[in-house]
């Protein structure tokens, strides 16, 4: 599954959650729909202001069995979204490597590669205004930095 429809797919777990929670806190507490649905997301965010609390025995077993539930599926959506996030910018930095046409130097004191990331000869002593970047500079793995296969750049 691609990163987007996996965000998507959360996304809609999250809102499908939320909804199932105030349905359930304004059915069996007997709550407005804003006052079930604002104790959903407290506990579901894990914030719990306490000022909203079941008072029935069906609600307290019910808050319980939807923290375990909740608390899982929000975990793993906040863990998505940052994977996605980190990836984006990965993608972007390879991107602007690219772009600038430098390779990262190698740690062992020489260049990681010959030429241009696209196969064209530049250099500062050729003319090219910008010296290469290290790859520390960029916080980007080198051997990703160089692998002929990877993707396109992102599309802005």
């Amino acid at each position: 599954m691609s990163g987007a429809l996996r965000l998507i797919a959360l996304f809609v777990t999250l809102m499908v959650l939320v909804a199932v929670g105030t349905v359930f806190f304004a059915m069996i507490e007997g709550w407005s729909w804003l006052d079930a649905y604002f104790f959903t997301v407290i506990t579901l965010s894990t914030v719990g202001y306490g000022d909203l609390v079941p008072a029935t025995a069906a609600g307290k077993i019910g808050t319980t069995i939807f923290i375990f539930i909740g608390l899982g599926i929000f975990a793993v959506a906040l863990q998505q979204f940052g994977l996605f996030a980190m990836q984006k910018r990965e993608e972007h930095t390879e991107w602007l490597i690219a772009r600038l046409g430098h390779r990262p130097s190698d740690p062992r004191g020489g260049h990681a590669g010959h030429g241009h990331a696209h196969g064209t000869a530049h250099s500062s002593v050729q003319g090219h205004p910008h010296p290469p970047v290290p790859a520390h500079a960029l916080d980007v793995d080198p051997a990703a930095a160089n692998d002929p296969e990877r993707p396109d750049p992102p599309r802005r």
